[in-house]
């Protein structure tokens, strides 16, 4: 999940757990809307700390990096 998706999620959850309304029998709207909206925050933190583990985009155009080169002799 990204954080696009998990965002979508935040979103959908937040409108079923605050704006929805609705009296049903087997399972309650506000609940699922909680569920979605902790599920998509999770994703998201979950999303950062991946990105910031990888390093995300940029981080090898800044030449910060030595290059090193192996040279394998033949015995």
């Amino acid at each position: 999940m990204g954080i696009g998706a998990g965002l979508i999620l935040i979103a959908v959850g937040a409108v079923l757990a605050w704006a929805v309304n609705v009296d049903t029998s087997g399972f309650n709207v506000n609940t699922v809307g909680y569920i979605l909206l902790v599920v998509g925050i999770i994703g998201v933190v979950l999303s950062m700390i991946f990105w910031s583990s990888w390093a995300g985009p940029g981080y090898f155009a800044g030449g910060r990096r030595r290059r090193t080169t192996v040279v394998e002799d033949d015995v």
